[in-house]
């Protein structure tokens, strides 16, 4: 790990870049898909055979994008690090604890 911070920014801006050109062509390739999917629907090949299914999904992963908003929103996400050394400190006073009580 380099302690160079010009280093460190360019690295970061390299996976930053990498990644966000990774889901701009993903989402792009989505947008593609679906319009053809949706044009395949109103020309009536198909009869829509896959319209319904797609629709619930559709409302299942909206429900899903609300219950994150949700959770962001009220602040759940804000202390993800602190839950695991709660865990940690219960852990070790247990294990005090029983030490104590075998010794005495």
């Amino acid at each position: 790990m380099s302690t160079d911070p010009k280093t460190d920014r360019r690295n970061r801006r390299l996976v930053l870049t990498f990644f966000g050109t990774a889901i701009a062509v993903g989402g792009c390739l989505f947008i593609f898909k679906l319009v053809a999917f949706l044009s395949t629907v109103q020309r009536d090949e198909m009869a829509g055979f896959a319209f319904n299914p797609i629709l619930i999904y559709g409302f299942v992963a909206a429900g899903f994008l609300l219950l994150l908003a949700w959770a962001f929103m009220t602040g759940q996400f804000h202390d993800i690090e602190g839950i695991k050394y709660e865990w940690m400190e219960r852990y070790y006073e247990q294990e005090r604890l029983e030490k104590e009580g075998k010794q005495q």
